[in-house]
């Protein structure tokens, strides 16, 4: 992948900051097929059911679909200028594997979410490899839509998840404020860095809707506890989209990853 100079400096700079911006990233016609994704995703009930069956595996059944299921969410966890992005050595280097994907699509008014990171680990231990959240914006950000606010540098401090949670979505020292991306934008965190959403604005009833998919990867080396207690499913369907294809083999190999445990398991859908 050929990367602006600008992209380049922000991939210097990860180590030291935890996160990049990729603006426009993905082609309009692929961000209009996520875009109907997501819309069938929440608007049928999936994305509740999936949730459901995290939160309460005992009452809910498994989803009769995940989204690596759906052809264009398949195609973005595996989508070659991203992966080759990732492949560099100051993000997950050459080995590295899918971990989860969740999509979402909020409303004018929705609130946000506290200041908290997605690093999976139990209990929070180190930090020696690297895992990242790549936030894709599909429809974009604009003012008022809920911003992202990120908190350069956390990322090197060994904290539970919740470690800042008491401070809610206010505005700390030191953050970086995202309020506007163009469609097919993307964000990647290091999945230990601080973050919070803002509410978004609940008198801007002209906003369009805040569309959201969330793709997660990890490098190998140790083993990686899984969030969703069906999570050979949803490998499997990735294995299946890549049949035939050469790289990135460990991509969806369930090798990496421990057994499910469904305390503190993160994240759901």
């Amino acid at each position: 992948m050929t990367v602006s100079s600008h992209a380049a400096t922000q991939i210097d700079e990860f180590d030291e900051k935890g996160f990049l911006v990729l603006r426009g990233l993905l082609p309009a016609e692929f961000v209009r097929r996520l875009t109907r994704e997501v819309d069938h995703w929440v608007d049928s009930g999936l994305r509740q059911r999936s949730i459901d069956a995290c939160l309460c595996p005992e009452r809910s059944p498994e989803p009769e679909a995940v989204e690596l299921e759906m052809a264009a969410h398949g195609e973005l966890v595996a989508y070659p200028p991203l992966l080759e992005l990732l492949e560099s050595e100051n993000l997950l280097g050459p080995a590295f594997v899918f971990h989860h994907l969740h999509s979402d699509r909020r409303p004018p008014g929705a609130p946000g979410k506290p200041w908290h990171h997605d690093y999976e680990q139990r209990p929070q231990r180190h930090r020696r490899l690297p895992m990242v959240h790549v936030l894709h914006y599909v429809q974009g950000l604009r003012p008022g839509m809920g911003a992202l606010a990120v908190l350069p540098g956390s990322h090197h401090e060994v904290a539970e998840k919740d470690a800042r949670s008491h401070l809610g979505t206010g505005v700390l020292p030191g953050e970086s404020l995202i309020t506007e991306l163009p469609p097919g934008s993307a964000v990647v965190l290091h999945s230990a860095l601080f973050h919070t959403r803002r509410a978004t604005d609940a008198s801007a009833s002209g906003e369009p809707d805040r569309y959201l998919i969330d793709a997660s990867y990890c490098r190998t080396g140790e083993l990686w506890p899984p969030v969703k207690p069906y999570w050979r499913r949803i490998l499997a369907a990735g294995r299946k989209l890549r049949d035939g294809q050469e790289r990135w083999q460990e991509l969806f190999e369930e090798r990496h990853f421990s057994a499910y445990e469904s305390q503190g398991a993160g994240r759901a859908a």
